[in-house]
Formats: C-alpha cells, structure tokens, sequence
C-alpha cells in the first residue's frame, strides 16, 4: 500500500530513536505495564509516533486490564491499516498507521462491553498524545 508518508529507514531510524524504532518500524511490542500512555486519562488525541497522524480519540479510550492502552475504534476507519498476521504461531490484526505503515499494535474481538466489541492494543512508544487546551 502506498502511504502519505514515505522515509528510507535510515531517515526512519535517525527520526525515531532505537527504542521507537524497534516498535514502529520493525513491529515490536513494549513491554506490558510500561508504558507512558497507559494510565493517561485526559481529554485529548493520540497521533501517530512516527508521523503524527490523528488515530484515537480519549472518548474512546478504556481500561482492559491487558498492559497496554486499549481502545474500541479508531478516530475515522481510514485512520489504521489492519494486517493479517500470523508470526507467533497465532493469527491476530495488526494496526497500522494508514498515513505511514508504522506498527500501532493488534487490534482483537475481546473488547467486551464497549459500543464496538474490539480492543485496539496499542504500544504507548508508538504513539503521541495531545491534551485539549
């Protein structure tokens, strides 16, 4: 898929950092409970890590006892990208940024009690958070 935002992955690494770079560019998971996002509870939006590109809103938002931030549906459906993937010896959904192709996290049917039923499970490293003013 042809995405907005196009970098070598020289400029990619140089932008992100290792840290970053491991999760958004090479499909890497932060470790459960880690991360900065998690308990972020204000009103905002949450962009693309890599390319700032609007994906969740905080409405959407919830806490799924999982270790990572969780949301039950992306800000427009055109947001995200999802992947089949079967690494792991398991099929699940990748999320991916549609405005870049950096990994977001999976997205699974287990989000019980909210208006979707999914459970967008995003690395809080691959993503940026923006507080209303």
């Amino acid at each position: 898929m042809p995405y907005q935002v196009n970098k070598s992955e020289e400029e990619w690494r140089e932008e992100l950092g290792a840290d970053r770079y491991a999760v958004l560019r090479e499909a890497g998971t932060e470790r459960a409970w880690t991360g900065e996002l998690l308990d972020e509870e204000r009103a905002g939006v949450y962009t693309c890590g890599a390319c700032g590109a609007e994906l969740f809103k905080s409405g959407t938002k919830f806490d799924s006892g999982c270790g990572w931030p969780s949301f039950y549906e992306s800000v427009r459906s055109d947001a995200v990208e999802l992947l089949e993937d079967d690494s792991l010896g398991m099929v699940r959904t990748e999320v991916r940024c549609a405005n870049c192709g950096s990994h977001l996290g999976h997205v699974f049917p287990d989000g019980f009690g909210t208006p979707t039923g999914d459970r967008y499970c995003m690395n809080s490293i691959a993503l940026d958070f923006t507080p209303e003013s």
